[in-house]
């Protein structure tokens, strides 16, 4: 995976879904294909599901690019600026494993 462009890619794609009003993706080691992609949203609609988001990137994007996992928040982590801190997201998901 391109980290910055792939991502960002990802991200843009989450972004125009109707359901989402937030997203970061960050790539997670994987001993298979070195990266995976891990998308974090934020939803302003509850009804959407995973399997919704997860269909919706397949329409969009390449099959390697469709995030692996999907985890919904109620905010993502930012600074005092309101730059998303995804070296905070994926620092947790590191610590989940």
């Amino acid at each position: 995976m391109e980290a910055i462009t792939s991502t960002r890619e990802v991200e843009e794609v989450l972004f125009a879904h109707p359901g989402i009003s937030e997203a970061a993706v960050v790539g997670l080691p994987d001993p298979n294909f070195g990266e995976e992609v891990n998308a974090y949203v934020v939803l302003k609609d509850s009804s959407v599901t995973i399997e919704e988001l997860r269909a919706y990137c397949a329409e969009h994007l390449a099959k390697y690019k469709v995030p692996k996992h999907f985890e919904v928040l109620e905010d993502l982590p930012k600074n005092t600026t309101g730059k998303i801190l995804r070296r905070s997201l994926k620092d947790q998901a590191l610590n989940k494993s």
